[in-house]
């Protein structure tokens, strides 16, 4: 079987949508961004991936399936340059309108394009209860039975620590930026915690290992919090404007939500009410309960006697911690 999706942006979209690559039986091939290719090509898993810019490279095949989940007009205008059999997701119709198949309705009714209009996709968003994954598995066929994301190998930067901390939010949504990570930074250090700040990188790579080289990620609703999520960290994930159900945890996430969660639900401008809903003690409880959960798998892999065992226990448990613990 030949697939094709195409899913560009925005990146932590992407990782969350690689679960699939482990249900899609045959060849596939992937459109993303350019700046995404690092986090896909690296994967163990074949899979043919190419930016936007080079989509011509994979019009040479006859899919038998292709899943469009960009709601753009461009990539689906790019369908009419393709050869398929089964389509899942958006496209233009018979009148050159942005619509979407009728399996791809669970995920797409809820979306900038859905057949409802905007005010009521976004009613629809807050009521919804299932996963991303559960929406998109759901509609293809395949159901979700808590797939993992798929990560390439990082690249080392020597940032290590207890917490990670992710305070930075886009420019499309500034109210997802909570307002006490300084506090919170100075309260996990007055406990004795090691506690870094992220910043940016030059490669998604870096960031990746940033990520991975701390026993717990405090975040937004964002990319490192899927970084974390696909990496077997801990994290505590604030949500102040977007669905915190949409999120599959992996058994890793403690979600702290925005009692004025449905005022501000996807509200693109910024209010300060919606970024100090939510008190500083319950962000620092749910942090020190997930460094609690972490510390026993800390101390097993600790007691392993070679690196081999330790990769088992790796591959088992939730893991990344810093050298605190290997002591």
């Amino acid at each position: 079987m030949d697939v094709l999706i195409i899913k560009l942006g925005a990146t932590g979209d992407v990782v969350r949508t690689t679960p699939l690559l482990r249900r899609l039986d045959g060849s596939v091939s992937w459109i993303t961004e350019e700046k995404n290719l690092a986090l896909l090509q690296g994967i163990d898993r074949e899979a043919r991936c190419v930016s936007w810019e080079n989509r011509r490279h994979v019009a040479d095949t006859a899919y038998d399936l292709v899943i469009n989940l960009e709601d753009d007009r461009e990539s689906s205008s790019f369908l009419k340059q393709l050869k398929f059999k089964q389509l899942f997701g958006a496209h233009l119709n018979g009148d050159d309108q942005l619509t979407y198949t009728s399996d791809s309705r669970a995920w797409f009714d809820l979306s900038l394009i859905s057949a409802y209009g905007r005010e009521k996709a976004d009613r629809l968003k807050l009521l919804n209860r299932r996963t991303y994954q559960q929406l998109i598995f759901d509609g293809l066929g395949l159901g979700f039975n808590g797939e993992r994301y798929y990560l390439p190998p990082p690249q080392p930067t020597g940032l290590r620590g207890d917490v990670a901390i992710s305070s930075t939010a886009g420019a499309v949504w500034p109210m997802k930026k909570w307002a006490y990570y300084d506090e919170l930074k100075s309260e996990l250090e007055s406990a004795g915690l090691r506690v870094n700040i992220l910043q940016s990188r030059p490669t998604l790579l870096e960031h990746l290992a940033d990520v991975q080289d701390h026993r717990c990620l405090v975040s937004g609703d964002s990319l490192p919090m899927h970084l974390a999520l696909g990496s077997g960290v801990r994290c505590v994930s604030i949500f102040t404007c977007t669905s915190p159900w949409e999120i599959y945890g992996y058994g890793l996430q403690k979600k702290i939500v925005s009692p004025l969660l449905e005022k501000f639900f996807y509200a693109r401008g910024y209010d300060a009410r919606a970024t100090t809903a939510i008190i500083l003690n319950e962000v620092f409880s749910a942090v020190m309960n997930q460094l609690s959960a972490a510390a026993p798998v800390a101390k097993a892999m600790a007691s392993q006697g070679n690196q081999a065992s330790k990769a088992t226990a790796l591959a088992n448990v939730p893991q990344s911690y810093s050298r605190r613990d290997q002591s």
